[in-house]
């Protein structure tokens, strides 16, 4: 599916033009966890918002409620408040890049409260728990959604802006190298660079530094690999899991984490790939790859879970085996 402004009526468009520009506060909510997409798209909205005078505060439903290490070069984190901060009964809430609204952790009491709660997002897994929604399954990002109101409303992207919501286009993207990948996209990057940012210090930031009790870390989930060549209907399945105590081992944070599943979903064996990542609390957040036979966003989304037919999660309670013997017969490939 290509992007298509028409995927969000023309009238949805209006109505949220209109909230927004009516409102003295903006209260927004990116999901928990934040990734690149989710807080790029929150915090560079914000940011255009702020400059044409509008009061804005931002905050994300996580109990620790700190900004990975790899986001913490985004611009705009000034907006940020704790949950515990956040208007308990918003007047207009808008939602980032989460698919429920469970994803939007401590701050779902909120949401449920909002008088008008617009949803943006680009899951296919969409809920549509909001008052209104602005939800294109063919974007590449949420990141460009936000692109597309901002240009409707009229706010200025510059290179703050563009920084945010290139952070957000290029997570999600892969650098331009995954399936979402469309000319649309391109051309949005086009119009971000020329806004003046920094591509090369933007790469550098995502995904070219790490500590190095990553690699320690990532030693261990290399260590415990599990190659099932019979998985995914025949097309091969690999997957590994990450314990808090190795993290602690090492004194990694959570949030360092994430890139696991790059290394892993590279094996030329398997279609499917999945890590399973404790989190602090003890439960488990699975994340899972697919090189395109497999829709993985359909058999996360029976698990609680949802994103994208290609990239997806949800999370666990149970085991790591436990966890995959539920996840196993799920993934089965599309028919031709």
């Amino acid at each position: 599916m290509t992007a298509d402004a028409t995927a969000v009526p023309e009238a949805d468009w209006d109505r949220a033009v209109a909230l927004v520009r009516a409102a003295d506060t903006v209260a927004l909510a990116c999901h928990v966890t934040p990734d690149g997409d989710a807080l790029g798209s929150m915090l560079g909205f914000g940011l255009a918002l702020r400059a044409a005078g509008k009061h804005v505060v931002a905050s994300f439903g996580d109990r620790g409620f700190t900004v990975p290490r790899l986001l913490r070069f985004l611009p705009g984190q000034d907006l940020l408040v704790e949950p515990a901060a956040y208007p308990a009964e918003p007047s207009l809430m808008m939602t980032f890049d989460a698919s429920t609204m469970d994803r939007l952790g401590l701050l779902a009491p909120n949401a449920g409260k909002a008088a008008e709660l617009v949803v943006v997002d680009h899951h296919v897994s969409n809920t549509r728990f909001g008052s209104l929604h602005l939800v294109d399954p063919g974007a590449a990002s949420t990141t460009m959604l936000v692109e597309r109101l901002a240009g409707r409303l009229g706010l200025t992207v510059d290179r703050d802006v563009a920084t945010c919501l290139y952070a957000g286009l290029v997570t999600d993207t892969g650098s331009f190298r995954y399936s979402a990948t469309t000319p649309a996209a391109h051309a949005m990057a086009g119009r971000l660079i020329a806004a003046g940012l920094d591509p090369d210090a933007i790469a550098r930031e995502l995904w070219d530094r790490s500590p190095f009790a990553y690699l320690r870390v990532l030693g261990a989930a290399l260590d415990r690999v599990t190659l099932e060549p019979a998985g995914a209907g025949g097309r091969g399945l690999v997957w590994t899991y990450l314990t808090r105590a190795d993290r602690a081992r090492h004194g990694l944070p959570y949030d360092e984490v994430e890139g696991v599943i790059d290394v892993i979903r590279r094996v030329d064996e398997a279609e499917v790939a999945v890590v399973l990542k404790e989190d602090d609390e003890g439960g488990w957040n699975v994340s899972t790859r697919s090189k395109g036979a497999v829709d993985v966003a359909r058999a996360c989304t029976a698990l609680g879970g949802g994103g994208h037919p290609c990239a997806a999660g949800f999370s666990s309670t149970l085991s790591p085996e436990e966890t995959m013997a539920s996840l196993r017969p799920l993934l089965t490939p599309d028919a031709a």
